[in-house]
């Protein structure tokens, strides 16, 4: 459920519990509002905890790049032995 079925939950909620005036037997309509927008309420914050999580933003790492130098030397020792 997202954010928008959350927010229909709460409204709906809201009109059976200030808005109406029916009476059923054995349904008291008023509760069932009320329930409807604490469980509208519940998902708000669980989906807006979890939008909250994904937006992490990591900052990239650079990327150094290293210079390659070439030494080359023709004395015999390039390979670093015997130096």
């Amino acid at each position: 459920m997202g954010l928008g079925g959350c927010i229909i939950l709460i409204a709906v909620g809201a009109i059976l519990t200030f808005a109406t005036d029916w009476h059923m037997q054995g349904v008291n309509i008023p509760v069932v509002g009320l329930i409807l927008m604490a469980v509208g309420l519940i998902g708000v914050t669980t989906f807006s905890g979890i939008a909250r999580r994904r937006r992490v933003v990591v900052p990239p790492t650079p990327v150094v790049e290293e210079e390659k130098t070439h030494h080359h030397r023709v004395d015999g020792y390039s390979d670093g032995y015997g130096v």
